[in-house]
């Protein structure tokens, strides 16, 4: 760590991802629940979803998803200050960074778990520029991963033809000369909290005649669509509108537009509302489905990978979810 603190810029370097290979369809689902391709997508725009199996893990793709980002941007693990691992399905409650690092042999970085659900990629790329910028730490990789085909009832038609698994990842330095972050902004609704949850489920045994124990298990997913739509649609343009005004650029600026994949419509709707035209928004939902803070950082590699974003491209991202939670930020793409 440096011992003074000196006023950097971020750069936004390198990008990577990885998914599971077992695809499935919608009309596979059908087999299981009460459901149709025509129904899912209509209503959601997804077509698929990769799933992962009892051999995968998740520190497994977010180190695939690191090791592309860092080859990209031409730096060694060794050379990593600090890994932020965005995720809401951990295999460890107390955290699944450190083994992405052991993995990458990232032997000089602090390595930890950011819990922001859908919106951990933007809360975790926000937390990673405090650093920088501050001139702490050089580079930083920020890694959005989620397995949420674990969390997910099989039987509940609402929520079980939206989620996916899959993992995202960003390399981001400071530089001197330099500042590609131009604006963000993140928010919290505790009092929406109960719209999206995956809430432990208590189960009470008694340690000793008086003394009660509160153990037991996580409960499936479950979600309140509609409110959640609700507040996608009026928070989201709301917070990147905020973002462009803060960045003194304005919405004919954006050249990308890339939303949290949760639903085709929602991202159809901020567009419009922003008036930012449908060939500037990066869609992948079709491919993959929601796979909450992997979903933004999949959709940026894809698109950098195919030529469609190049370097100096300005770039609208937003994340939104559990929460409530919802954040956006506005940068530029390269060194």
């Amino acid at each position: 760590m440096q011992s003074n603190y000196t006023s950097m810029g971020v750069t936004f370097i390198g990008c990577g991802a990885a998914a599971p290979a077992t695809v499935v369809l919608n009309d596979a689902l059908a087999q299981v629940v009460d459901t149709s391709d025509e129904w899912i997508s209509s209503r959601t725009g997804i077509r698929q979803r990769h799933i992962s199996n009892d051999r995968e893990s998740l520190a497994g793709f977010a180190t695939q998803a690191a090791r592309q980002a860092l080859e990209m941007g031409g730096v060694n693990p060794t050379d990593i200050d600090a890994i932020i691992l965005a995720t809401s399905s951990s295999e460890d409650l107390f955290g699944t960074a450190c083994q992405i690092q052991a993995q990458l042999g990232a032997t000089k970085a602090v390595a930890f778990d950011l819990t922001a659900a859908c919106s951990g990629f933007v809360f975790g790329v926000v937390t990673a520029a405090q650093f920088l910028r501050t001139g702490v730490y050089r580079n930083i990789l920020v890694i959005g991963a989620d397995l949420l085909s674990r969390w997910v009832d099989w039987h509940d038609r609402n929520t079980c033809v939206l989620f996916g698994d899959g993992a995202g990842a960003i390399l981001m330095q400071a530089n001197q000369n330099t500042d590609r972050l131009l604006g963000f902004e993140i928010k919290s609704d505790g009092t929406q909290n109960a719209c999206l949850n995956l809430a432990f489920k208590p189960e009470l045994s008694e340690l000793l005649p008086g003394i009660i124990l509160t153990q037991g298990k996580y409960q499936y997913i479950t979600m309140n669509g509609k409110e959640v739509y609700r507040f996608a649609i009026n928070r989201v343009p709301e917070a990147i509108g905020k973002v462009i005004h803060q960045a003194h650029l304005t919405s004919q600026d954006i050249d990308w537009l890339i939303l949290h994949q949760a639903n085709q419509r929602i991202m159809d709707a901020v567009a419009e509302r922003l008036q930012i035209a449908p060939e500037k928004v990066v869609s992948n939902v079709a491919k993959y489905g929601n796979t909450s803070a992997a979903s933004i950082p999949i959709a940026l590699n894809e698109a950098v990978r195919a030529g469609k974003i190049q370097a100096g491209d300005t770039i609208a991202i937003s994340g939104f979810g559990a929460g409530l939670s919802w954040g956006a930020a506005i940068f530029q793409w390269g060194n």
